[in-house]
């Protein structure tokens, strides 16, 4: 590796952090697993999906570069790193694996036989075909971001043949991904309540994982920029770029949760409506209404500005708050499914009512998975150089001052 571009020195000591703090997450929620087993599986999804949308979020954006040879290329490498992390994912999977009896309904052969709707669903809501389609959704992710990254080593080692290559492959995958996170947020989000579905779901939850993507790269390259040596390659311009496209897809994602929230109330169908009335009812409208401000209003406005967009000390704000608001929208798409009677700030062990309702296993579990996926991805960054120096569009990127 060319240690002119290495990753900063204290990366060892954070990679350290990550893993304690993921260390200390795993046993609390292996007590909570011990101790309510039911709310440890809601809650491992919850996280699970924030710290997967990252990594898919990120592979995504990689081979829109790829395509595209925008500017923002220069934080190749921090959307390979995080790409990267997609075989942790994989394991990390397990507990939602082993808790789908807990999760999904459907799993449940007295329930399937009592339920018209799930009787009709059953050729697709079954064990079989669900463990099937995760392991194609899986390996085909990790083959994606593992063969971008091959071919990306052997782009640095001067091989010029790749180049179109990577754009092929980055065609293909762009197509895989748009089906594979759509069916994946069908299966493990969607079909908690089978009786409700949606055609624009799959969109809303490839928009949130666009943002959450973006906003965890800021978070690093604003890091990065303050060390040698991307601080004095890392310019303004470069975080302009990012936080366009944060702006562009937190429109995005406002457009169509907006988009299905009009239809279903046009439609008044009965198998739609439930899904929004336990959404805007018993304590669950003021977080709906918190996430209309906090994750479109306030961030729009805010990105709406170009010395925000300019300046990354300001910028990363910005970002770390959306990260916040995506583990909220996360938690808003799960937990009404199994709090139907509100929502409770609820602690410690026992019921509570009224409030918010939050148990401390939905913050032990980010905090397990979190660590453990920023050790892996300070892993990842590690092992490449921090610019992809073989870039065909590189110059043009650390030249511009203005985007590409």
């Amino acid at each position: 590796m060319d240690r002119t571009y290495a990753a900063p020195a204290d990366i060892d000591a954070r990679r350290s952090r990550a893993f304690t703090a993921g260390a200390v997450g795993l046993v609390a929620c292996a007590i909570g697993f011990a101790t309510d087993r039911d709310h440890f599986f809601r809650a491992w999804l919850i996280a699970y999906l924030l710290f997967l949308g990252i990594a898919l979020g990120s592979m995504a954006l990689v081979m829109i570069q790829h395509l595209s040879g925008g500017a923002w290329g220069v934080f190749r490498r921090i959307f390979e790193a995080s790409s990267r992390t997609l075989p942790l994912m994989a394991v990390l999977f397990l507990p939602v694996l082993l808790g789908m009896g807990t999760l999904y309904s459907w799993t449940h052969a007295d329930h399937v036989q009592a339920d018209e709707v799930l009787r009709h669903k059953a050729t697709y809501l079954n064990l079989g075909f669900f463990l099937a389609r995760t392991f194609v959704y899986f390996a085909g992710w990790i083959l994606i971001a593992w063969t971008l990254t091959r071919w990306s080593r052997r782009q640095d080692e001067g091989d010029a043949s790749v180049n179109r290559k990577l754009q092929y492959l980055s065609g293909g995958g762009i197509v895989f991904y748009a089906f594979s996170a759509t069916f994946a947020a069908i299966d493990w989000i969607m079909s908690i309540n089978p009786h409700w579905f949606s055609t624009l779901f799959g969109f809303i939850f490839i928009g949130g994982q666009g943002i959450s993507a973006l906003a965890f790269t800021i978070v690093v390259s604003a890091s990065l920029a303050r060390r040698a040596p991307m601080d004095t390659l890392l310019k303004p311009s470069h975080f302009h770029d990012l936080g366009k496209l944060s702006l562009a897809f937190v429109m995005l994602w406002a457009y169509f949760n907006f988009s299905q929230y009009m239809l279903v109330y046009a439609a008044n169908l009965v198998e739609e409506i439930p899904y929004f009335v336990a959404r805007t009812s018993h304590g669950w409208q003021y977080i709906a209404l918190f996430l209309v401000i906090f994750q479109f209003a306030v961030p729009f406005l805010l990105l709406l500005s170009r010395d925000l967009k300019r300046t990354p000390h300001r910028l990363v704000v910005v970002a770390l708050w959306l990260l916040v608001v995506r583990f909220i929208d996360l938690f808003m798409l799960v937990a009404p499914e199994f709090q139907s009677t509100g929502a409770n700030l609820h602690l410690l062990d026992g019921e509570a009512e009224g409030g918010v309702y939050v148990h401390w296993l939905d913050l032990a579990a980010p905090l397990a998975i979190g660590g453990l996926w920023l050790w892996m991805f300070f892993t990842q960054l590690a092992q490449r150089p921090l610019l992809a120096f073989a870039d065909p569009y590189l110059r043009d990127a650390l030249e511009s001052t203005g985007g590409h």
